[in-house]
């Protein structure tokens, strides 16, 4: 007995075949889990969290909705990982990944089934996959030297990403903006520049590009509501020290008047630090930190606008976009190098005042302003144009697209048959399999639209057998249409991306077969 115990109490290990059906059961479960968020007739997920406050995401992005579960089959992880990876990667593509992967593994569970070894399925779906690729580099389409046609390339790229999600509705107003703002950053892709501000309120047709920056802040009292040919300090500093804090100093004194004798020694501290700060020949002066009314009162009479706590973030986007660094000593101005930028002024959106600056330095930036009826549309409204302004960013730098609506993976499944009915042995059964799993996409597509899948994939098939076809899913209209004509495109960084990860995943999981749990750590009574 003592022979077989060799892990510690409460450590489990599955081996073998339990070992895989536990990680092909968890990999298919999250699957389909966000299976039903793919394509524009995707439903939406709502996610509550058990936390404080029960915050509610209401979301169709593959990548949120898997970052938000806490899972414990190990296989499931895998797959949450390479959505995430898709994420931060290209933006888009989360779900289609995940549901990739996931037949696959399907399929390989049924190779599995019929004694066909897991390292001959995994190199039957390498030489697939690669196969795939190829396929998809014949049939690339790449405008990037016409700007008519890339332009258009991009807008129908925007509207194909945005087509699955909140945004669906007001796409072609939503495409605009993201491909002007990605214009703007003329090939960088340091989504950095873009700024998205979140303002309820209005509805969604209401959003808007501006060029230029916008802080989400108030202009102090007396101070110029309007600066032409602003020069900038951008400061992280205090400058609350004019007054003697009662509860942090202890400070021993005989009599009052030493305490106003101390008072006016800060007083005049702080005035010479403003007056250092105003030696800078500035007529703007942005601080992270507060500001107290005496210095505020000095900047207002010297005619400087002073902002107080602009959060981090305003403050490092404000110091790169208007050309300024960060300073936080003022005593060589020639060392502190100045934003600029042609106007600063006041302006209203909704309820709210903010501030903004036009003409800056940096020409690749602008603000989105998004409006909404609620914050919980808001956030999924920035979420789907994050995607959409990823795809667009990495789509200016590698300008090869493909159509959409399950063409592309029409156009590898046919490839990887192709190559199935050429290789000789076993491997063959995995190719096949590999092509069946890349047709499980559009399939998904159709169903989530409620359309007969089976019958629109066959016809699909049937299509692609001519030379050349374009024919994809039509959702709207429920038939087999033309992709080029109907304008749905899709980047071909993301597809490349969505097949690698997706079969790299596979075949991670696929190597599993022994899964061993560690015991939990005990706490020793210390009492």
């Amino acid at each position: 007995m003592a022979v077989e115990k060799l892990f510690k109490d409460e450590a489990t290990e599955e081996k073998g075949e339990r070992a895989r059906m536990a990680s092909f059961v968890g990999a298919m479960a999250i699957a389909d889990l966000v299976k039903t968020t793919l394509g524009p007739k995707g439903m939406d997920k709502i996610l509550q969290s058990t936390g404080r406050g029960h915050s509610v995401t209401v979301t169709n992005d593959g990548a949120t909705i898997l970052k938000s579960l806490h899972i414990d089959n190990p296989a499931a992880k895998v797959l949450i990982d390479i959505s995430k990876v898709q994420d931060d990667e290209v933006g888009d593509g989360t779900t289609s990944v995940v549901v990739l992967a996931g037949e696959l593994l399907r399929e390989a569970e049924k190779l599995v089934g019929s004694k066909i070894h897991p390292m001959t399925i995994i190199s039957g779906f390498r030489m697939a996959a690669d196969r795939a690729r190829k396929a998809l580099l014949d049939r690339v389409m790449d405008n990037k030297d016409d700007a008519e046609k890339f332009r258009s390339d991009l807008m129908r790229i925007a509207m194909t990403t945005l087509s699955s999600k909140i945004l669906s509705q007001d796409k072609e107003h939503f495409a605009k903006l993201a491909v002007d703002a990605v214009m703007r950053l003329k090939g960088s892709t340091n989504l950095e520049a873009i700024q998205i501000i979140k303002k309820a309120g209005g509805s969604l047709k209401d959003s808007f590009l501006d060029e230029g920056f916008i802080l989400d802040k108030k202009i102090g009292l007396g101070q110029p509501k309007r600066i032409e040919n602003a020069n900038i300090l951008v400061a992280n500093t205090a400058m609350d020290t004019d007054k003697v804090k009662i509860y942090g100093a202890r400070v021993r004194v005989d009599s009052m008047a030493k305490v106003a004798q101390i008072e006016g020694a800060e007083k005049e501290k702080m005035r010479e630090k403003v007056q250092k700060i105003i030696g800078h020949g500035i007529n703007c002066f942005v601080n992270r930190q507060l500001i107290y009314n005496f210095p505020e009162e000095l900047f207002a009479d010297a005619g400087i606008l002073a902002i107080e706590h602009a959060d981090f973030e305003g403050i490092e986007r404000l110091a790169l976009v208007t050309g300024g660094e960060i300073a936080s000593t003022f005593d060589n101005p020639e060392s502190v190098k100045l934003g600029h930028c042609k106007l600063i002024e006041e302006i209203m959106i909704g309820e709210d005042k903010l501030i903004h600056f036009s003409g800056v330095e940096m020409g690749q930036a602008c603000t989105i302003v998004l409006r909404g009826a609620s914050f919980h549309v808001l956030d999924e409204a920035e979420r789907s144009l994050h995607d959409a302004l990823c795809v667009l960013s990495q789509t200016v730098n590698d300008s090869r697209v493909l159509l959409g609506g399950g063409w592309p993976e029409m156009v590898m499944a046919k490839a990887v048959d192709e190559l199935a009915r050429k290789t000789p042995g076993k491997k063959s059964h995995a190719i096949e399999a590999f092509s069946r799993a890349l047709i499980a996409i559009p399939t998904t597509i159709a169903d989530n639209a409620g359309l007969d899948s089976a019958e629109l994939v066959a016809q699909l098939r049937a299509e692609h057998h001519k030379e050349d076809s374009n024919a994809g899913i039509d959702v709207i209209t429920g038939t087999v249409g033309d992709m080029s004509e109907l304008g749905i495109s899709e980047a071909f960084k993301v597809k490349q991306a969505v097949l690698l990860s997706a079969t790299e995943a596979a075949e991670m999981i696929l190597r599993v077969d022994e899964i061993i749990t560690c015991a939990p750590r005990r706490r020793e009574d210390r009492m």
